[in-house]
């Protein structure tokens, strides 16, 4: 590629600019002489914290300046944590590249327990994700959640404060900012399947960008993109958005792709819950077929009851 100047549009916070400034560093190893530059976006997301983002319209609100952006020209390129990406893309944008996922699991930071079975009854628990209260109710149904916004350090400082008992977050997020240290259990998929592309940094940018698409192709991860477009498949067929319990994680192993899926009652107090495997050139498919089967057993009617509310 000829040298040529890639600006990325990205969020504020601490998290964004670590993910935007290691999208630079890998493109500039990739294309020396490339020149990149940073544009630090505010998001109604990220503007609007007195709410939950099922209130507020959905993790998508952490992207759509970010998207504006490419479509205006004014950046080439978008950085985004994969789980905060709707389904659906914009006409004329796609993700150009995923890189290796990181550590999926969703992480427990409690102040005063080792693991989240000792967690004392009644244990204030914070988390404005509806998949994560789902899940966490219907293996702790005396929990009290707590509605936690914010960015990383300050949903951490509120724990700190003393108001709640533990909280919950992806460990991928502490693990990029330094802070695995302060993970006191992973919790296993088991308990609390992963989001949808969790620990995965998506690169988006215009399709018609043949020069930029070609730059981003170098940092393309094969098992990311097959995962994550087989977890994607799965939410897009089952409609699904931040009002909806839904959460999907592949893994994949040679040439053979697992998929697990959930969608559940917000209060946990029901979970339908299935997996299958299949060649990872069927990714897509299998996410369909998969979302298919969670269709027939009931998801159908909770989630069109879920959008009705």
């Amino acid at each position: 590629m000829s040298a040529a100047t890639i600006r990325i549009a990205t969020r504020k916070s601490q998290l964004a600019l670590w993910q935007a400034e290691h999208v630079a560093a890998l493109l500039r190893e990739a294309h020396p002489g490339i020149a990149v530059e940073l544009l630090p976006l505010s998001t109604k997301g990220d503007r609007i914290q007195d709410r939950s983002l099922a209130a507020i319209g959905g993790k998508g609100l952490f992207i759509k300046e970010l998207e504006t952006a490419l479509e205006d020209g004014s950046a080439d390129i978008a950085v985004h944590s994969m789980k905060d990406v709707p389904a659906d893309l914009p006409a004329g944008l796609l993700i150009a590249a995923l890189l290796p996922r990181a550590d999926p699991h969703d992480a427990l930071i409690a102040a005063r327990v080792r693991t989240f079975a000792e967690l004392p009854p009644g244990a204030r628990l914070g988390t404005s994700s509806l998949r994560r209260q789902a899940q966490l109710l219907c293996a702790r149904p005396d929990l009290r959640i707590e509605p936690l916004r914010g960015n990383v350090d300050t949903r951490l400082k509120r724990l700190d404060a003393g108001g709640l008992d533990a909280i919950v977050l992806a460990c991928a997020g502490l693990i990029r900012l330094g802070w695995e240290s302060k993970i006191t259990a992973r919790l296993d998929t088991g308990v609390s399947l992963p989001a949808v592309g969790q620990g995965v940094i998506g690169i988006e940018c215009r399709a018609a960008d043949t020069a930029t698409r070609e730059a981003l192709s170098a940092l393309d991860d094969g098992p990311a993109r097959a995962a994550v477009e087989a977890e994607r498949a799965f939410s897009r067929r089952l409609g699904g958005s931040c009002q909806s319990p839904i959460a999907a994680f592949a893994q994949v192993e040679r040439d053979v792709l697992t998929l697990e899926g959930l969608v559940a009652e917000p209060d946990g107090s029901r979970i339908l819950r299935d997996r299958l495997s299949g060649p990872v050139a069927n990714r897509e498919s299998l996410g369909e077929e998969l979302a298919e089967r969670v269709l027939a057993a009931g998801a159908g009617s909770l989630l069109e009851r879920l959008r009705a509310h």
